[in-house]
């Protein structure tokens, strides 16, 4: 399997996105079998083509895929394109997993206007639990309503604007919070399953600047210090520009601080990679042929000097895949507790009518070979903080990164400790 130079991370998954829309050029047909050509039953057939054709699970959760074709397809009987919707998203709930999904011609839309890094909304990563099915918070987008208010990685929302999230798929819950600019969301939210909190959040646009970067003089004579927020289109470039400059002032290591990053860009996370390694293995994909491709550095680092990376329960997806390279090749330490977990590659497919949707059809293992879905990643130093700590953190977010941060304080411990097995000048190349 080839993975596509557009791949994709949304939110917690990783997507490759296919530029090509699906018109049964190329597909595996059962015998017999033909799209229903101008018919509403034509968009319904291009899905269950496209999951036929590459789905990661070839028994389809020991389901009958061709009896389910036979079920919705064939026999299914729809008026409009509404009802055709529904039964495309009821179909696909046969699989059971919540990152395969239909999305209709505005949710298509809205997903490639996130992955640009710039929406309407109050700045939440969302996905369904797999065991529970409950709508769980990924990490909220630093510098937007949503953190400004204290919605934290792991936050169950159980309401929307008074309305029920049970049984609510991820799509829905997307289109309830997101609406015009200036107005406002009310979330219900249950945390630790213990306490319920309501949130009134303000929906705004919202621009993501992903990389934030400092020199800092004054820390163990000079480090930069890098602040990733999202894989967004801009990353790579902004990272790039970010270490140059660092350098340039004279940074003698780097702590680059990954928490409540929930993803983005799939070759975002491959292209930041290889600006901090020259050699080894970034990532593979193991298929449901169990054949993958892998992508490797290319000589291509912008520093080899000392490098820390701080990594908590919202690190997801796309800062899986860079904390994982760069700790299985020994570039990084990581300092901080376990990572979300999410490791599912899918292909983002348009189909007609401008309808789209997200198929699983591989996962993805560090160079190691570790198969981080559910698991995560566990860092190289542990610093849990308590929920105190975090509250503080949160209600006041000039501590975070200072040594008033116990995982930022235990970072610079260890950078100390690597600048100075390095001789404290170690070269750029």
């Amino acid at each position: 399997m080839k993975i596509e130079k557009h791949g994709l991370v949304i939110g917690a998954t990783a997507l490759v996105l296919t530029a090509v829309a699906v018109t049964g050029a190329g597909l595996h047909l059962p015998k017999g079998v033909a799209f229903f050509k101008n018919s509403p039953k034509e968009l319904l057939d291009e899905v269950w083509q496209v999951v036929d054709k590459q789905y990661v699970d070839a028994t389809f959760n020991q389901k009958d895929w061709r009896a389910i074709r036979t079920q919705y397809v064939v026999k299914g009987n729809y008026k409009n394109k509404e009802e055709v919707y529904k039964a495309a998203r009821s179909m696909l709930k046969n699989l059971n997993d919540p990152y395969t999904r239909f999305m209709d011609p505005k949710e298509f839309r809205d997903l490639q206007v996130e992955t640009s890094g710039q929406l309407i909304g109050v700045g939440i990563q969302l996905s369904q639990n797999e065991k529970t099915k409950r709508l769980e918070v990924i990490a909220p987008i630093e510098d937007t309503s949503a953190s400004k208010a204290g919605i934290l990685s792991k936050d169950i929302i159980t309401k929307i604007d008074g309305k029920s999230t049970v049984g609510m798929d991820v799509n829905r819950a997307v289109q309830l919070i997101r609406g015009k600019e200036g107005t406002t969301v009310k979330l219900t939210i249950l945390r630790d399953n213990r306490q319920t909190l309501e949130f009134n959040l303000l929906r705004q646009q919202i621009e993501i600047h992903p990389v934030e970067a400092k020199y800092r003089p004054k820390e163990l004579n000079g480090i930069g210090y890098i602040r990733l927020k999202q894989f967004s289109a801009n990353a790579p470039a902004e990272m790039g520009a970010a270490i140059q400059k660092l350098e340039s002032q004279g940074a003698k290591g780097y702590v680059l601080d990954l928490r409540s990053n929930p993803g983005g860009l799939l070759y975002g996370a491959i292209d930041i990679a290889r600006m901090w390694m020259d050699n080894g293995k970034i990532v593979s994909t193991v298929n449901r042929q169990g054949t993958g491709d892998a992508s490797v550095a290319n000589q291509s680092a912008i520093t080899k000097k000392p490098l820390v990376i701080l990594v908590d329960g919202g690190s997801a997806s796309a800062s899986e895949i860079l904390a994982g390279a760069l700790q299985d090749n020994k570039r990084a330490q990581l300092i901080g507790v376990k990572t979300f977990g999410k490791g599912l590659v899918q292909s983002v497919r348009p189909l007609s009518e401008g309808a789209g949707m997200a198929v699983t059809i591989a996962k993805y293992l560090t160079p190691s070979g570790k198969d981080i879905n559910r698991a995560g990643i566990k860092p190289d130093v542990e610093v849990k903080l308590s929920k105190a700590q975090i509250q503080a953190l949160v209600k006041d977010r000039d501590k975070v990164a200072t040594v008033a941060d116990p995982q930022y304080a235990k970072a610079l411990q260890i950078l100390q400790v690597e600048i100075a097995r390095s001789g404290g000048s170690a070269q750029k190349k």
